[in-house]
């Protein structure tokens, strides 16, 4: 097969979708690598190391969606990579399409393969493609969560541990999965006072014995999540339905109740964000202030850690992407239930009931594409 990688033309996204060593696997796999060049520097990739791997440095990313079987990239397609995408390609990617109608409208009248990194599931029920970012973003949470609580940034001017004689920040983190527990585990690690919010009582009997005293466990009802919010310095937004827009757990009217220059991390803001008052924001500029509550919202916050971000991400993808350069997309994911999950869009029919539901379009079973 044909496969591609182009340069990632979001804000501020650095990351890119295959490594060096990821074009040679699928070179030795028999397969042609294309690469748009200087695709690989935000990770320190010079195109020399991609030649050296066996691909091919093309000059532009219109080459590459032009020749290109499957394109794997990192984050959603903008507008000008969604008009060169064409019938039938294969594209193998984070979409996050439930919060997005504009994307999904154009993949849709691509009648592209879009295959969502976010949605391909696991035997546990976990979502391994998107583990390795949330454990990312969860860390990358509280490191912004901190500078953006510093007075110079628009914060209370506290510091997340304290220091002898002086109280820690509290920090609640709604949502007890991979972003939430990562969150958790930086926060504790550096003294603060930590709340983990979770509406599973096995989730949060997990986190109480993993944590004991160095963080508390918390029923998400309302009234809990309320109170959380109002005593905390920062909330780290860690919730996930699995291709779904998030549920909005944090309103307007909460924001009155919570202390002036208070921190709001949105984790969930690729899904469309759990805090009422959010709305995505760029590394370029991270925060915006509502009522006195500083909110930061980045939807590539692994973005900023790039090199990180791109080996742990390629890690887990490039077996998959393999899978589908070696047997072709039908055979791959008629093989792998798991990786048919990730179907999204193919052939102008959307095929994940969630972001049908939330987007009113007619949901179409992959396996009735797949045959």
């Amino acid at each position: 097969m044909l496969v591609g990688t182009v340069k990632e033309i979001k804000n501020h996204e650095y990351r890119v979708g295959l490594t060096p060593e990821s074009a040679h696997e699928l070179v030795a796999h028999g397969h042609t690598v294309l690469v748009e060049t200087g695709a690989g520097a935000g990770i320190g990739a010079a195109d020399e190391a991609y030649l050296a791997a066996g691909a091919q440095i093309v000059a532009t990313a219109a080459e590459v969606f032009a020749r290109a079987e499957m394109v794997v990239k990192v984050k959603e397609p903008q507008a000008v990579e969604r008009a060169m995408l064409r019938e039938g390609q294969i594209l193998y990617t984070y979409l996050h399409l439930a919060p997005d109608p504009e994307q999904t409208a154009d993949l849709v009248k691509s009648g592209a393969v879009c295959i969502a990194y976010e949605t391909v599931t696991d035997a546990t029920g976990g979502l391994p493609l998107l583990k390795p970012m949330s454990q990312v973003a969860g860390r990358m949470a509280i490191q912004a969560g901190a500078t953006a609580l510093e007075k110079a940034h628009g914060g209370r001017g506290v510091l997340l541990g304290g220091v002898p004689g002086v109280l820690p920040a509290k920090v609640a983190v709604i949502g007890g999965g991979v972003v939430g527990f990562n969150a958790a585990q930086m926060a504790a690690g550096l003294g603060a006072d930590v709340t983990i919010i979770d509406r599973s009582p096995e989730v949060l009997e997990r986190l109480s014995n993993h944590f004991e005293s160095r963080a508390k466990t918390l029923y998400a009802g309302k009234a809990n999540i309320a109170a959380a919010v109002a005593e905390a310095d920062l909330v780290i937004g860690a919730v996930l339905v699995p291709g779904a827009a998030a549920p909005k757990l944090v309103t307007r009217e909460m924001l009155a109740t919570m202390k002036p220059g208070a921190v709001l991390v949105d984790v969930a803001i690729d899904q469309g964000g759990c805090f009422e008052t959010s709305h995505a924001t760029t590394h370029a500029e991270p925060t915006y202030v509502v009522d006195g509550v500083v909110h930061y919202c980045v939807a590539n916050m692994p973005g900023g850690v790039a090199r990180t971000s791109t080996y742990a991400l390629n890690n887990v993808t490039l077996p998959h992407a393999l899978a589908i350069a070696n047997l072709g997309w039908k055979a791959a994911l008629a093989r792998n239930v798991h990786l048919a999950n990730g179907l999204n869009v193919a052939f102008g029919k959307v095929t994940y009931e969630a972001v049908a539901k939330d987007l009113g379009y007619t949901y179409i079973p992959a396996a009735d594409l797949i045959g």
